[in-house]
C-alpha cells in the first residue's frame, strides 16, 4: 500500500472529492464515528456520506447533537420491541438501496452492532470497498457477547481495511489470515471522542455549570460509583444478581451509586422493582454523552458490563470493574486498569469494597497506563484511508 500521499496527488486521478460512507446506527458507533467524521470534512479531497439506520433512536440522536453532525440519509428503521432479526431485515433491506444509488468510493463501519454487519453486508452486495474501525476484537465465545462476538467476524470477513485499535486485535485479524498490509493499528477512536468532550468540560465554565445542574448532584462524604448495564447475556438473571450487588454496595453509606438505567424493558424492569427508592442509588435516565463524560470525570469507581466504557474510564484514570464473564478487549485486563468479575452479585460486593477500602490496590489501577490510545486515531485513519483509495484508483 502506498504509505502516504496529499490532496494534489490524489486531484490528479480524481477530479471530485471522495465519498466516504458512515453507516452509524447506535450510540457508542455515532461516540466512536463522530470524530473521524470531524477529521474527514478537514480535508478537502474527502466528501464524507453519514448514513443514520437509527437502530437505536433518542440515544443516537444526542450524539449526533453534541458532535454537530448532520445525517445524509436517516433510514429510521426503530420500531418498539424490535428482533435481532427485524433489524437485520430492515437495516439492509434499507441500505442496499441507498449504497447501490450513491455508490460511494468506500464505507465504514465501527465496532460489532447489527447496523456495522448489515452496512458490510451491502457494501459488499455493491461490491463497495469497507473499512472497519474497530476490527479484530474477538473474545473467542460464539455467543459471549452476543450477538456482537459473530457480528465482529462476519464485518471482519467483508472488510477490505482493517483498522484494530491495539496490537492485540491485529496479531486475531493475522490469526485469522487477513492480510497483513491490509491491517492498520490505528488506536481507539473512543479516547479522541473523549478528548475532544473533556476539552469541551474543561474550558467552557457554562456549559459545565449546566451539565452539572442535570446530573444528581455529589453528596459530601460519599464517593461516586457510576453503574452501567445493558448486556443480552445479562438479561435472564444477570440483571437481577447486579442490582442484589449495588443494593449491598449501597448499604455502606459512603457511597453514592448512579445508575443510568437503559430504556429496554429487560432491564428497567428488574432495575426500578430492585433498587426503586434504595438509599444511596439514584437511578436516572439515559444521560447524553456530555453528561455521561461528565458523570465518569466525577466517578470514583465505574462498575459495567459496556465494551466502550472499558475503554474510556482508563483515559480518565478510573478503575473498572467488568461485570461479564468474557472480554473482547483482554487489554484493559492486562495492563490493570479494568477488572473482569462477572454478574455475580457477591463477587460485584467483594470487588467494590476491596478497591474501596484499599487506597493501594485503588491507586494500582487508577494509574495504570490506558492500552486503548492517544487521543489520535482519527487523524491516522484519515491518512490511512487515502493512502487505500489512491492506490485503489491508480490500480
Amino acid at each position: 500500500m502506498l504509505a502516504r500521499t496529499d490532496a494534489r496527488s490524489l486531484e490528479s486521478i480524481r477530479a471530485r472529492p471522495l465519498k466516504v460512507a458512515f453507516v452509524i446506527g447506535t450510540r457508542p458507533e455515532a461516540i466512536k464515528l463522530f470524530p473521524v467524521i470531524h477529521a474527514l470534512r478537514r480535508e478537502p479531497d474527502f466528501a464524507p456520506l453519514v448514513i443514520l439506520t437509527a437502530q437505536h433512536r433518542d440515544m443516537l440522536d444526542q450524539v449526533m447533537a453534541i458532535a454537530d453532525i448532520a445525517a445524509d440519509a436517516d433510514l429510521d428503521i426503530m420500531r418498539p420491541g424490535q428482533s435481532l432479526t427485524g433489524v437485520t431485515i430492515s437495516a439492509l433491506g434499507a441500505l442496499t438501496p441507498l449504497i447501490e444509488r450513491e455508490k460511494p468510493d468506500l464505507v465504514v463501519v465501527q465496532g460489532d452492532t447489527t447496523t456495522a454487519f448489515t452496512g458490510a453486508l451491502a457494501a459488499f452486495y455493491a461490491k463497495v470497498p469497507v473499512a472497519h474501525i474497530e476490527a479484530g476484537l474477538r473474545s473467542g465465545k460464539k455467543y459471549s457477547p452476543f450477538p456482537e462476538e459473530i457480528n465482529r467476524c462476519l464485518v471482519d470477513a467483508m472488510t477490505d481495511v482493517f483498522l484494530p485499535p491495539t496490537e492485540g486485535a491485529r496479531q486475531n485479524l493475522l490469526k485469522g489470515g487477513y492480510p497483513a498490509d491490509r491491517i492498520h493499528v490505528t488506536g481507539n477512536t473512543v479516547v479522541d471522542a473523549l478528548v475532544w468532550i473533556r476539552a469541551r468540560l474543561e474550558t467552557d465554565a457554562a456549559l459545565r455549570a449546566g451539565i452539572e445542574a442535570e446530573l444528581p448532584p455529589s453528596v459530601a462524604g460519599r464517593r461516586l460509583i457510576l453503574v452501567t448495564s445493558h448486556r443480552r447475556e445479562n438479561f435472564d438473571g444477570g440483571i437481577a444478581s447486579i442490582c442484589g450487588g449495588l443494593k449491598r454496595l449501597a448499604e455502606r453509606g459512603d457511597v453514592e451509586i448512579v445508575f443510568p438505567v437503559h430504556p429496554n424493558p429487560n432491564v428497567r424492569g428488574p432495575v426500578y422493582e430492585i433498587l426503586g427508592g434504595v438509599d444511596g442509588i439514584a437511578l436516572v435516565p439515559p444521560l447524553n454523552y456530555l453528561q455521561f463524560v461528565a458523570l465518569m470525570m466525577r466517578a470514583h469507581l465505574i462498575v459495567t458490563d459496556s465494551g466502550g466504557v472499558q475503554e474510556e474510564a482508563p483515559a480518565l484514570g478510573v478503575p473498572v470493574l467488568v461485570m461479564r464473564d468474557t472480554t473482547e478487549r483482554p487489554e484493559g485486563i492486562e495492563a490493570g486498569t479494568a477488572r473482569l468479575i462477572g454478574a455475580d452479585g457477591d463477587r460485584i460486593v467483594a470487588e467494590a469494597n476491596a478497591l474501596l477500602d484499599d487506597p493501594v490496590a485503588y491507586r494500582r489501577m487508577a494509574q495504570a497506563h490506558n492500552p486503548f490510545g492517544d487521543g489520535k486515531a482519527s487523524e491516522r485513519i484519515t491518512q490511512i484511508l487515502r493512502a487505500y483509495l489512491l492506490e485503489r484508483l491508480a490500480a
